[in-house]
């Protein structure tokens, strides 16, 4: 069993986004998943991308904004909503809401954003 708190929590950051890697290969020996806590302040965006050997999911927790796909195109999100990418499937998110967006990643199998992040801690 693995039990994790706060201080073993990683922080990755670029403008206006955070990342809190709170099970990760920075904190744990999980080989089937990474699970992230991201905010997106608002009027941030977080570019698109797209992770080609895993797939994951969002679990909208607060706030509202844009979730940026591929080809150019767009749809709302809200918390309360979940969205799933498949292995590929290009996505990001523009904050258009007032508040920050927050929501989980749960990523299958781990990635490590670090290449991603300019800040770490």
């Amino acid at each position: 069993m693995e039990f994790l708190t706060e201080a073993q929590f990683k922080r990755l950051a670029n403008a206006g986004v955070m990342s809190l890697q709170l099970v990760s290969s920075h904190n744990s020996g999980s080989a089937r998943v990474t699970i992230t806590r991201v905010t997106v302040a608002p009027g941030a965006v977080q570019p698109r991308h797209a992770h080609q050997r895993s797939e994951q999911v969002w679990i909208a927790l607060a706030g509202a904004g844009t979730l940026l796909l591929g080809n150019g195109e767009s749809r709302p999100i809200t918390a309360g909503e979940v969205a799933r990418f498949a292995d590929g499937d290009v996505h990001g998110l523009d904050n258009t809401g007032a508040e920050p967006f927050v929501y989980l990643a749960v990523t299958a199998p781990p990635i490590n954003s670090d290449y991603a992040y300019r800040q770490r801690d």
